[in-house]
């Protein structure tokens, strides 16, 4: 059961349940639930049922799918005010977890059971349509990830995410590796070409981007040479 200054919390991050009738506000206080997590804490697993929809008002949720390596792949992060579409997924088709959720850092948030979810969806068109637009957008970016992985190569990739994080980027070689879906060694061997060529700098848990543009160009380049 949620308090006022909990379910406050939930209507700053998520707009669109303001359009609430006072029914609906009452079932939310009464059936949701409050959630908090550690870093690195399993919210859910492949196989596991999916039976709460989860709605964030404080740090990140990391989705990925494991691989017959043993890695996984970054499908998508889940930030306060954004939803999971992999649980959304699942609660309307009624199925388990395709996929790991993981608290990327501790997190606070709020948990709503499956009937509640379905009468928002029924009833509050501003939810439906904020729980469908982020939908397609996640569709978007799975399609297009699943094309990177398809027909790019580990550096064209890398280079992309880099640029999508500078200038300067504080992670390890391992977290990038994490969410390329790649191995260490594979990520820093590239990382050191890009340093020979004077694209960035490598430093002790960060890396500085020095040249963006010639960076950006590589990859186009080699994006030429893969099609």
């Amino acid at each position: 059961m949620l308090n006022q200054g909990e379910i406050q919390a939930l209507f700053n991050c998520y707009p669109a349940l303001d359009e609430l009738s006072p029914e609906l506000q009452q079932s939310l206080l009464h059936d949701g639930q409050p959630l908090k997590a550690q870093a690195r804490q399993i919210m859910f697993d492949i196989g596991s049922p999916c039976q709460s929809f989860i709605a964030l008002t404080y740090g990140s949720l990391r989705v990925t799918k494991p691989t017959s390596s043993g890695r996984e792949i970054l499908l998508y992060r889940v930030q306060p005010g954004e939803y999971c579409i992999m649980t959304a997924t699942c609660l309307l088709g009624e199925s388990a977890y395709p996929a790991r959720g993981v608290a990327e850092a501790d997190l606070i948030g709020y948990s709503l059971p499956r009937t509640l979810f379905m009468t928002l969806i029924e009833q509050v068109p501003a939810f439906r349509a904020s729980v469908f637009s982020l939908l397609a957008q996640r569709m978007a970016h799975l399609m297009d990830l699943i094309e990177d992985i398809a027909f790019s190569k580990m550096d064209q990739r890398l280079a992309a995410l880099l640029l999508t994080k500078g200038p300067i980027i504080k992670i390890t070689h391992q977290e990038l590796a994490d969410e390329l879906g790649s191995a260490r060694e594979v990520i820093s061997r590239i990382l050191k070409t890009f340093e020979a060529h004077g694209f960035l700098q490598l430093g002790r848990g960060y890396i500085l981007i020095l040249e963006p543009a010639a960076l950006q160009e590589f990859g186009r380049l080699l994006r030429d040479l893969s099609h």
